[in-house]
């Protein structure tokens, strides 16, 4: 019996162009009135995800690929860089490209050293710093726009953290080692009594890959990457179809 759902947006309940079915909507509230808690899991900063959070109203927000989560306003868990890892990875960044442009998330904070940030559908929100002088705060992610991938490399390396990369994006994000998707569903699961084969989770990237592995039942969308599609227990319709409402439908309602 499938007791908490989890699902990514982009690619996965989002469709191509960022919306949001009625039909999708319909079925995540029927779920929800049968008792089931319903997570969303991101790699989108909290401010990128937050209109579809005003739209979903999900019980548990995992965003910023895993180190936070959130509930009715409250931080539920926050994985963190110190103060000097976050402005050694930021000077390295500046170092190895220089006038680079860099996102700093601190909980629902964003600082980004873009000119441009009225411009930014998802980012609109975030604090403009130029980070020329140290910052002072524990970052839970670092992106930046990198042209090769051996510079990603030798910070991680350097610093001793993770990095993660999107499909069809040369963007790179650094986060605390440990950190990702699935320690956050440890600390989830915890929080809300369920167990891991009471759970789904829904993906489509190499980053969804670990979680569609660790719930009890992983569900690729048919628009997932190879890797993806691989990992999971399942596949549903893609995400024009409306392929995680779909799923629910057959396996959570019945219908």
């Amino acid at each position: 019996m499938i007791k908490l759902i989890l699902t990514d947006l982009d690619h996965t309940l989002l469709r191509q162009d960022g919306s949001i079915s009625d039909e999708t909507l319909r079925v995540i509230a029927e779920c929800r009135r049968k008792g089931v808690i319903f997570a969303i899991a991101t790699a989108r900063y909290w401010i990128g995800a937050e209109r579809y959070i005003d739209i979903l109203k999900p019980d548990y927000e995992i965003t910023t690929d895993g180190t936070l989560i959130h509930s009715n306003g409250q931080t539920v868990y926050s994985c963190e860089f110190s103060e000097e890892d976050t402005d050694r990875i930021v000077r390295m960044l500046q170092d190895e490209v220089p006038g680079c442009e860099i996102t700093v998330a601190t909980g629902k904070t964003v600082y980004w050293n873009s000119l441009h940030i009225s411009e930014s559908a998802r980012l609109y929100k975030a604090v403009y710093n130029d980070l020329s002088s140290y910052l002072n705060v524990r970052s839970n992610k670092i992106a930046v726009e990198l042209p090769d991938e051996s510079i990603a490399v030798k910070i991680a390396d350097t610093i001793g953290c993770r990095y993660q990369t999107y499909r069809g994006e040369r963007w790179y994000s650094f986060m605390p080692s440990g950190s990702g998707k699935t320690t956050a569903i440890s600390e989830l699961i915890k929080a809300c009594g369920v167990s891991l084969p009471e759970t789904a989770a829904f993906g489509d990237d190499d980053n969804d890959i670990e979680m569609l592995k660790m719930c009890g039942t992983g569900v690729a969308v048919a628009n997932a990457v190879p890797a993806a599609r691989e990992a999971a227990d399942e596949i549903t319709l893609s995400n024009d179809e409306d392929g995680v409402a779909c799923w629910l439908k057959k396996n959570v309602l019945g219908e």
